[in-house]
């Protein structure tokens, strides 16, 4: 597999039409070509017209699709490891677990997310596609699921040096005493099967030379907010997005008073959003006078906006994480456009960095090189965020 494209966006700004697009141009250009849809709203049975589920259909020559379902990978992929917490003390209370019971581990959140993703990775090393077109739920989901492997093995790291001794020493305690199960080593084998593929996975996200990122808005100003948020939580977690899908723009040929006031408010959103993505390459989409929902609306949108452009190309980078040498410490440079030094906080624990935005929280592990080293301040270079390190004794005076 040579590239992984991620599609993202507002909900309802048509960012499945705009993958499924994509899809149909790798297809077309004789590569053998799956769209995975990650979002739980599956819709691509609806936009090809043809039943489309967990396993693999075949739409057209070399494109086929599939739609993720994170219950089945859970309970035959790793039925140890639900089994094991479905019988954790307060998830029990529940109801949890069994023919019968209430609630199950895919209920929690991020869990769909999680093996949604471990889908992807198993896709890669098949190595049965020339390329992947992911179709990924609303934004705000789709941070919560792109960041979700780096949280989860930050907190595994922090478990596991102590997980099986205490497993092996406090399992018998656990049901003589405290009346609860402990995952077993069978759960534990699993668990670390997991951590380990999350890594793997986590690397795959972001090696980006293969996997990218596409944006999909549309020209309204709502839009446009949230989508220049998403920009800087997606870049903050290093996620490399190359692309910015303008959809539903209209043409200027409308010459109808009734959209007077609409041309106008999409002029001043196209303008915010040309401004904030100027570092990436801008697609428009204009506005069709029919839903593109059928296999000929788009061929008509590879046509007539993706003849031409390379869109399976991977643009220059300036994002990822950069560490660099200064005369009484180090600075970790990162690229988080669309923020200012006001958006982010900053804190520095036990060899952690972490950052926060909004709502969202990014967990740095930091080298080992900057063990003896604590954060001295930050500032905002452009579209660089430049964090200083000295050590200890010197940061306290700074």
């Amino acid at each position: 597999m040579d590239r992984i494209l991620i599609f993202t966006g507002k909900g309802g700004v048509g960012k499945t039409s705009i993958a499924a697009a994509h899809a149909v141009k790798s297809a077309g250009e004789g590569k053998k070509t799956l769209l995975f849809s990650a979002d739980r709203a599956h819709n691509l049975s609806d936009l090809f017209g043809k039943e489309i589920g967990r396993e693999e259909t075949r739409i057209a020559p070399h494109l086929y699709a599939l739609e993720a379902d994170p219950e089945y990978m859970m309970e035959h992929n790793y039925r140890d490891m639900v089994h094991a917490v479905e019988k954790l003390p307060g998830f029990a209370g529940l109801g949890a677990g069994g023919e019968n019971g209430l609630f199950s581990v895919a209920g929690l959140p991020g869990m769909g997310e999680l093996f949604s993703l471990l889908k992807i990775l198993d896709l890669y090393e098949d190595s049965i596609y020339d390329r992947l077109v992911i179709d990924c739920a609303p934004t705000g989901e789709t941070l919560a699921l792109l960041k979700f492997p780096e949280l989860f093995c930050w907190y595994m790291e922090k478990f596991f040096p102590i997980g099986k001794l205490a497993v092996r020493v406090l399992s018998p305690l656990s049901r003589a005493v405290l009346k609860i199960e402990l995952p077993d080593r069978h759960a534990m084998t699993d668990i670390e099967r997991l951590y380990f593929r999350l890594i793997r996975l986590q690397e795959l996200l972001k090696d980006d030379a293969l996997t990218t990122v596409r944006i999909v808005a549309a020209p309204e100003k709502m839009v446009v907010e949230e989508t220049r948020r998403n920009y800087m939580y997606l870049n903050l977690y290093g996620f490399y997005v190359d692309g910015l899908y303008i959809n539903r723009v209209l043409p200027d040929a409308v010459d109808n008073r009734f959209f007077d006031g609409w041309k106008t408010l999409q002029k001043n959103a196209l303008a915010e959003l040309e401004e904030g993505f100027r570092e990436v390459p801008i697609v428009r989409i204009p506005w069709y006078e029919t839903e593109p929902c059928t296999m000929e609306a788009l061929d008509r949108i590879c046509r007539e906006v993706l003849e031409g452009v390379p869109v399976f190309d991977v643009q220059k980078h300036r994002g990822g994480e950069v560490y660099e040498k200064t005369e009484v410490g180090y600075v970790l440079k990162l690229f988080v456009p669309c923020a200012s030094r006001e958006d982010l906080e900053m804190f520095q624990s036990d060899g952690t960095l972490i950052l926060k935005a909004g709502n969202f929280k990014r967990n740095i592990a930091l080298p080992d090189t900057l063990r003896h080293y604590e954060a001295a301040g930050a500032r905002q270079n452009g579209d660089m965020l430049e964090i200083r390190f000295a050590r200890q004794e010197i940061s306290r005076t700074v």
